[in-house]
């Protein structure tokens, strides 16, 4: 177990590559570069960017379900990189995953009530049957639902409610962490709200730790600690939630701030705006150098020769060379 201060997840220089082919031959691209990030007990940390900048990569890579080229995964001060058979399997019950669509994310053969039996019969083998359907039955309750729906298929449920079955299936093994990927992204505006709201009392009822993936920037405002922004697999900024929303430091973060829709035009306009410039490059070939040069504004010559590294700047952790000029 982790020292009482030290974090419950701390991740270091984690590398993921994929092969591809392109023009005819094979070639690896890179989907992560370098990440680290720590995550304390208790804490939700929120991973945000643009589709294609590596943030359900990262949470398979953390979750063992897909290989990681090198760095370090510790978990209560363990690498799980190391884990293999017995070892790897007694972690994952404490390492959970909530998904983005709900309902896909559920066997269409199964009901309701074997899908949510089967994670205590794969790591709690030693529960009588009595005892797993007591933990079902209180599980669906905690997450708003009830016994009349153990015995449904997931086609018969709304986006909403197959998401808290995502959400009464992580849990149900009691993990310690839960990745959620983008799990507010197929619903709707109030249907997030809702599972929105649910994810707070959880955190605070059962004392979870999140890792919370999300294009939904309010969202992340409202649930997270710290947030980290990632960009073409690489950390650009990370932050205490106040200090990255009140006094963003990269570029990159303040556009994405800046493309959040507000509602009263004469706020909107007094804003400005920090346009993203183009698209996103190609993972096949990123920019030299900092990889949101093609896009900033402020790049410089230094911008196109040099990976800029992860330093403290004010209350951020930022990659920019110009950070304290901006």
């Amino acid at each position: 177990m982790n020292a009482p201060d030290s974090p419950l997840l701390q991740v270091r220089e984690l590398r993921v590559s994929y092969a591809t082919r392109h023009r005819g031959r094979a070639v690896r691209v890179r989907a992560l570069e370098n990440v680290s990030f720590d995550l304390d007990s208790g804490q939700t940390l929120g991973i945000v960017g643009e589709s294609g900048s590596g943030k359900s990569t990262l949470a398979r890579a953390l979750l063992r379900l897909i290989r990681a080229d090198g760095g370090q995964i510790r978990f209560h001060g363990r690498d799980l990189l190391g884990l293999r058979g017995a070892d790897l399997h007694a972690v994952r019950a404490h390492l959970q995953m909530i998904f983005q669509d709900g309902i896909s994310a559920l066997d269409p053969r199964q009901r309701i009530g074997s899908i949510l039996a089967e994670p205590l019969e794969i790591f709690r083998p030693q529960l009588p049957h009595s005892q797993r359907r007591e933990r079902v039955l209180a599980m669906l309750e905690r997450v708003g639902l009830e016994s009349l729906h153990l015995r449904r298929y997931a086609h018969e449920f709304s986006g909403g409610q197959a998401q808290r079955v995502g959400i009464a299936r992580a849990l149900i093994v009691e993990p310690e962490l839960i990745v959620c990927d983008e799990p507010l992204s197929s619903l709707d505006v109030s249907i997030k709200a809702q599972i929105t709201a649910l994810l707070q009392q959880l955190q605070r009822d059962l004392g979870l730790s999140l890792l919370f993936i999300a294009h939904d920037l309010p969202a992340v405002q409202l649930l997270c600690d710290r947030v980290l922004v990632l960009y073409l697999g690489r950390v650009m900024e990370i932050a205490a939630r106040d200090a990255l929303f009140q006094t963003p430091r990269h570029p990159y973060t303040r556009a994405l701030l800046q493309s959040v829709p507000i509602a009263d035009p004469r706020r909107a306009r007094a804003r400005g705006r920090a346009p993203l410039l183009g698209d996103m490059p190609s993972s096949l070939s990123p920019p030299s150098g900092c990889v949101f040069r093609s896009r900033c504004p402020h790049a410089i010559e230094r911008c196109a020769q040099e990976v800029p590294a992860l330093r403290r700047v004010g209350h951020s952790e930022v990659a920019c060379h110009r950070a304290e000029e901006l």
